[in-house]
């Protein structure tokens, strides 16, 4: 069993499996998307946190992998990417592999939805709509998409929205290097989409009318900043008067010549004006230069108070408390002890179940459920 040190955290139990992209907990059940092949989707009754127990097992083909999964409705999301083409069957195609799990220890799969290219990335479901980023013909990166699952089984495509200059086979002359502005996770948030679009920083998103995706603001700061914008993460309740939204750039995609990336605090009371006015780094940064995925990843999406754990890479779990938002401050801290033979921690996702335990997950191998004392 793995170990580790930390302040106002104790170890539950420790998941030894492959590296993971994203854990969501449904009832008692963890969903966990592995990294890289052969594993896909790991399925695991933790409803004895303490001795979680595998119900399923999903595959997945070289060369590709499916490291995000969404469930809700008795339906089972999980994403279709390529990661390295020369290696995966010329068969394969990039996309949304849709399932019924309705008995979660036995997943049946509904339907496979492709999409031209690398395929999807990151998305999130409310249980009847996708908000996805996926590649498609004529556009450089990926694009937002929107679909209806409506009809699992024949999932309908309700709208698309890009960055100006995505859209190269219509003409658009993008005004950056490769993919470096692209949608990368869309976050539904009532009317709105919180979109983070790596490198061009955030935008919020009217979906009102889905069929018409409007721009109700963009944020951005790449530069002077380096790092890329991993998630655009609102807060769905008011602190201190103020709408919020957190904000997390990845620690990737930078020279080693840099510090690591930080947690981001924004007024979005006046939405169309967004105001970044607070962040949180690890007091152990300095600010000197670090190698890449050092720093902040990813928070937990599902927000229950005003303390927020967040995957922080190298630094393991830290919770967040932003009560009061102009100076978040750390209450708890968890950094376990790498797997042998794994040079360093990769803590990759957080999120958190109606118990109110924590399950985070490393990038390269294994989970820890984890709870506050």
């Amino acid at each position: 069993m793995a170990t580790g040190k930390g302040k106002g955290i104790r170890e539950v139990a420790f998941v030894d499996c492959s590296g993971g992209g994203q854990v969501v907990v449904e009832k008692n059940i963890a969903y966990v998307g592995n990294m890289g092949s052969p594993d896909g989707t790991i399925i695991l009754d933790v409803s004895d946190p303490k001795n979680p127990r595998e119900l399923a097992r999903l595959g997945m083909l070289p060369g590709t992998h499916s490291h995000k999964v969404r469930v809700a409705n008795n339906l089972m999301l999980v994403n279709r990417e390529f990661v390295s083409p020369q290696l995966a069957p010329s068969s394969f195609r990039g996309g949304l592999g849709i399932y019924d799990v309705s008995t979660p220890s036995q997943p049946k799969l509904i339907c496979e939805w492709t999409t031209p290219g690398i395929g999807v990335h990151r998305f999130d479901f409310d249980g009847r709509f996708a908000y996805i980023s996926a590649t498609d013909e004529g556009y450089i990166g990926h694009i937002m998409k929107i679909l209806d699952l409506e009809n699992p089984a024949k999932p309908r495509e309700v709208s698309r929205w890009w960055i100006p200059g995505q859209w190269i086979a219509g003409g658009e002359v993008p005004t950056w290097k490769n993919a470096d502005h692209r949608i990368h996770h869309p976050l539904r948030l009532g009317n709105r989409l919180y979109t983070s679009c790596w490198l061009a920083g955030l935008r919020i998103l009217d979906i009102e009318d889905m069929a018409k995706p409007k721009v109700v603001s963009e944020l951005c700061w790449s530069p002077p900043f380096p790092w890329p914008t991993h998630t655009a993460l609102p807060v769905p309740f008011p602190v201190r008067g103020r709408r919020l939204m957190i904000v997390a750039d990845e620690d990737v995609a930078r020279s080693d010549d840099y510090p690591p990336s930080f947690l981001w605090m924004v007024d979005i009371t006046d939405e169309k004006h967004p105001v970044p006015f607070g962040s949180f780094q690890v007091e152990a940064e300095d600010g000197s230069a670090r190698p890449a995925f050092t720093g902040c990843h990813q928070p937990s999406e599902k927000i229950t108070g005003t303390e927020i754990p967040v995957a922080w890479f190298a630094h393991g779990l830290r919770v967040v408390d932003f009560s009061n938002p102009h100076a978040p401050r750390e209450v708890a801290w968890y950094e376990p002890t790498p797997v042998s033979g794994i040079p360093r921690i990769q803590s990759n996702d957080v999120t958190v179940d109606d118990r109110g335990l924590i399950y985070l997950l490393d990038r390269v191998r294994g989970m820890h459920i984890l709870e506050r004392v």
